[in-house]
């Protein structure tokens, strides 16, 4: 792949990613979009009262959770979005630097592209120093479309 193709199934913009935010986590945090290249897509999250722990400090699960909405929706931009669907099946995290106010800037790369599993680097960076908050990997799970369901399984309890 030369250095000016993109990844993406088709082209994705800002605003476009932006319209498919709704009452999710993502924007209970306040997960803002900000940038997408043609092999990575950059997100900034908080860090308030919403994002950190009792001690005050950037909460190991909010870095998660940007990690986990910038890797999944990364997959999903790779596949066709009427066939298939990316949800996360392993997440890991390494959180290096406490973050106390401000904002962090969560920038995914893509280290596996396959058919079936897809594996997604986060580099988590404080926004004024630039400094490494965290980095996590995320695993992707590309699954056809209506394998998920809401459909009730039938749990039969022995006595």
């Amino acid at each position: 792949m030369s250095s000016d193709q993109a990844i993406w199934f088709k082209d994705y913009t800002i605003d476009y990613l932006e319209g498919l935010r709704n009452a999710n986590m993502g924007v209970y945090i306040g997960i803002r979009f900000v940038e997408v290249g043609p092999d990575f897509l950059k997100a900034s999250m908080p860090v308030d009262h919403r994002t950190t722990q009792p001690f005050g400090i950037l909460h190991g699960g909010a870095s998660c959770v940007l990690s986990e909405t910038l890797g999944s929706v990364s997959a999903w931009m790779t596949i066709d979005p009427d066939r298939y669907r990316a949800v996360g099946i392993t997440i890991n995290a390494n959180h290096i630097r406490a973050v106390t106010t401000g904002n962090v800037i969560g920038v995914c790369t893509p280290l596996h592209v396959g058919r079936r599993t897809q594996v997604w680097q986060t580099d988590i960076t404080e926004e004024a120093t630039g400094k490494r908050v965290a980095v996590s990997r995320l695993t992707v799970a590309i699954i056809e479309q209506g394998t998920l369901s809401n459909q009730k399984e039938t749990v039969v309890i022995s006595k």
